[in-house]
């Protein structure tokens, strides 16, 4: 296979690596392909391979086919031999079952997470149909924040907008934040799911980040903005409890016209002590 989805998949599997945010078999992604994509690679599926169960009903996607990491895989891997690591699969009528259609050569399944991506992608399928893609983590700095910051959608969005002026415009939705639950199941992935019904950017406590895009650059970019800004509130909370200065509610309202974006005023609350963390 020799396409433009591929290297695209690959690159983002790559950056994402040797940004250290995939060690060993962390992390995977996923790809809602269009029709024209699965038409190039047509003469490569296996159409007649066996059915198994996703652990979970996505009806709104029945039929139809995504590119996805492999279960255990690495993703410093995916560059290197992609046939092993990633595979396509496809979807039954009634979006129930799965068949791996192309990859996985030398055995093995999808994402154990596989679940989550579908649900999710079904989610952001009835919200858009132009977004496609799912990503998840473990970027440090985010992860570390989620021990020391209330597990509160509100707080940790504000902190996080204040620490770069492009964060409430990358993402004005804000931040979703899923409480630690065991991962790869139904119950994390309808949390996730109702999150993905309004934003781009989930964060699973202790865990690792979960976002969306409509192609790779902009999943990867998301991912990319909110764990640096991650990385410059853990330097700052590292210098002292508090801010001296920072971005006030009325500054990131004077955003919104310039910048054409809606923030929800549920963020936007002022605060009654400039100790990072509190409202």
């Amino acid at each position: 296979m020799d396409t433009k989805l591929k290297r695209d998949f690959t690159k983002v599997c790559t950056d994402g690596w040797l940004q250290g945010w995939h060690e060993r078999n962390g992390g995977n992604l996923s790809y809602r392909m269009k029709k024209e994509e699965v038409e190039e690679v047509k003469d490569l599926l296996k159409e007649d391979a066996a059915w198994k169960e996703i652990g979970a009903s996505v009806p709104g996607l029945a039929n139809e086919y995504f590119m996805v990491t492999g279960s255990g895989k690495y993703f410093r891997n995916v560059e290197l031999d992609f046939e092993d690591n990633v595979a396509i699969i496809r979807l039954n009528e009634d979006g129930t079952k799965y068949q791996i259609v192309y990859g996985l050569v030398n055995g093995g399944r999808p994402t154990s997470e596989l679940p989550s991506h579908l649900m999710n992608l079904e989610v952001l399928k009835k919200r858009d149909e132009g977004l496609r893609v799912v990503y998840h983590a473990h970027p440090a700095n985010t992860v570390a924040l989620t021990f020391v910051l209330p597990l509160n959608e509100e707080i940790f969005t504000r902190e996080i907008w204040e620490m770069e002026t492009e964060c409430p415009v990358v993402f004005p939705q804000g931040i979703g934040i899923v409480p630690w639950m065991v991962p790869g199941g139904r119950e994390i992935g309808e949390k996730t799911a109702k999150i993905m019904e309004t934003k781009n950017v989930a964060i699973w406590a202790h865990h690792g980040m979960f976002v969306c895009g409509h192609d790779f650059d902009e999943t990867f970019g998301l991912m990319h903005t909110v764990e640096k800004s991650a990385e410059i509130l853990v330097k700052v909370m590292s210098m002292t409890d508090r801010k001296r200065n920072t971005i006030t509610p009325q500054d990131f309202r004077d955003l919104q016209e310039p910048f054409h974006i809606e923030l929800d005023e549920k963020f936007l609350y002022e605060k009654s002590s400039d100790r990072i963390g509190e409202k």
